[in-house]
């Protein structure tokens, strides 16, 4: 007796229909960070820290360090939140290593 194709055939798995909900990524807010001039900080490491932190390349960097230097404080880049508190702590931790006082403000876009 052969088996019948009812009996040899596997069991048909059909997917779960899953309900897709569209949320929103919670949007942390946009900060502008800004550097501040001091008479101490070397503008070579002004620039180092604007390159190697905030990923300015290094034209934009001397420029922004040049801002500073003639207006007190400049722009460096606008950035969520969290990010901003992240690189301006890095900065602060880097020129209080080398015993700089270079300082770096946000305040909210």
């Amino acid at each position: 007796m052969q088996p019948t194709c009812a009996q040899t055939a596997a069991p048909v798995i059909t997917p779960e229909k899953t309900k897709e909900v569209s949320q929103e990524p919670s949007l942390e807010p946009l900060y502008r960070v800004l550097i501040h001039n001091d008479d101490v900080t070397p503008m070579d490491f002004v620039v180092k820290i604007l390159e190697r932190i905030f990923f300015v390349d290094r034209i934009a960097a001397i420029h922004i360090m040049y801002t500073a230097h003639h207006n007190g404080s400049a722009y460096v880049q606008t950035l969520p939140k969290a990010e901003a508190q992240s690189r301006i702590g890095r900065a602060h931790f880097a020129a209080g290593m080398e015993g700089y006082p270079l300082r770096f403000s946000m305040t909210p876009e």
